[in-house]
């Protein structure tokens, strides 16, 4: 099993030029990882909001869009897995398996295999990796090519974390991820 900080530790290293949208857990540590307008830390007060806000953005963008969700989050809006079904995007569903709610208290949640959910809502590229070299052997392909794409990740379970709290106010990151889509696609060599 792995980590949260090391399954996203490789989302950082694959995720190219992708907006990356964060929830819950891995808000608190995404911007250990990265920082740059491309990231948005998305912590309203509803949780599992997260995936439909990365639709939009993958329909209204080029680029693809990675969502990072909690399991407690997506079994809040399980059904977000069959719009996105229904409206193909370059779209990329990650969802941190640890089966808790883990920055609400620790409860335990109802076991769901997301892989056979998602397969069930008519989404192709479903993986799922309970193992920290099986996910950095494929993260590359897994977060390439067309979405949709839905990735079930196990990582460790922690208790008496709370909910993290964003760097800058919505209003702020909001205005950055504007500004940064509004101008030219950076360049990669």
């Amino acid at each position: 099993m792995m980590t949260h900080r090391q399954a996203l530790e490789i989302v950082a290293r694959r995720r190219a030029d992708k907006i990356v949208v964060t929830t819950m857990t891995s808000a608190g540590i995404w911007p250990e990882l990265s920082d740059t307008p491309l990231d948005f830390p998305y912590l309203p007060s509803a949780m599992g909001q997260g995936p439909a806000l990365g639709l939009g953005l993958a329909l209204a963008q080029e680029r693809g869009v990675i969502v990072v969700n909690g399991d407690g989050s997506t079994l809040m809006n399980l059904g977000c897995l069959a719009t996105i079904a229904g409206h193909p995007a370059n779209l990329f569903v990650i969802i941190m398996v640890n089966g808790i709610y883990e920055v609400t208290g620790g409860q335990q949640i109802a076991a769901v295999d997301f892989a056979a959910v998602a397969a069930g809502c008519g989404i192709k590229r479903i993986y799922a990796f309970s193992s920290l070299d099986q996910w950095a052997a494929e993260a590359e392909a897994a977060l390439s090519g067309a979405g949709p794409v839905v990735i079930a990740l196990k990582v460790e379970a922690r208790f008496g974390q709370k909910t993290p709290k964003p760097r800058r106010p919505m209003n702020d990151q909001i205005t950055r991820l504007r500004e940064r889509l509004a101008a030219p696609p950076a360049h990669r060599s």
